[in-house]
């Protein structure tokens, strides 16, 4: 299981979101005013890559909007995926982190379809060897299999969607990671056919009780 270091990160978090936010379509502010505000992680079985699903609530303009940003965290480059870079940071105990949009990683996409296929545990955002069981996964059954491959992955207003297909041909599926935790953004617009699985998890402004949202999302495909 991932270990959560006491450290220092140079610049923190927050401050990179800060500065890449305003260029996500699915970001409705300018100028973020960031606070933590809860999430939970997935455990890489290489150990390599660590993978946090955060949500932060941003307050620039007026209440608190709640954005859900799953990323990655990787000791070198990501090979073909300049684009999805978040920024770098200077981990006190790791060195030089390489911080990406997860969507675009391939690790974190595998771990949260097995999430939903009953096959990881959800960990503490900030604990480490500690599960949290706060955040619920309503699996897919056998409606995609393990072997599920990436055709391509498309942020809009409303979250991010990664295509998924099956080599085999059997079918076509959406795996939506919703970025808007509250309103509209949290439903599914424009989606044909039932929700085949669901991620929910809680999260909180600084104070506030806390909510339960919609992470993530799967449902049948009609594009090819």
């Amino acid at each position: 299981m991932a270990v959560i270091h006491r450290t220092t990160m140079t610049p923190g978090k927050l401050d990179m979101l800060a500065s890449w936010l305003p260029s996500q379509p699915w970001y409705a502010g300018s100028e973020p005013e960031l606070a933590k505000a809860g999430g939970f992680r997935l455990d890489d079985p290489e150990g390599e890559v660590g993978i946090e699903f955060m949500v932060v609530t941003d307050t620039s303009m007026g209440r608190p909007h709640p954005y859900h940003v799953p990323v990655t965290y990787r000791g070198a480059p990501l090979e073909g995926a300049e684009a999805a870079l978040i920024g770098t940071t200077e981990h006190g105990v790791l060195g030089t982190r390489w911080v990406y949009d997860g969507v675009h990683d391939p690790v974190l996409t595998e771990r949260l379809l097995a999430l939903l296929h009953g096959r990881a545990e959800p960990q503490a955002q900030s604990e480490s060897d500690t599960a949290d069981p706060t955040v619920h996964s309503r699996g897919m059954g056998e409606d995609i299999p393990d072997g599920a491959v990436v055709e391509g992955v498309e942020s809009g207003m409303y979250g991010t969607d990664i295509r998924l297909s099956d080599p085999a041909g059997a079918g076509h599926w959406t795996l939506r990671v919703v970025r808007a935790l509250t309103g509209d953004a949290e439903e599914a617009k424009g989606d044909a056919g039932p929700l085949l699985g669901e991620v929910t998890a809680l999260w909180a402004s600084p104070g506030a009780e806390p909510a339960r949202a919609r992470f993530a999302e799967v449902r049948p495909s009609t594009e090819r």
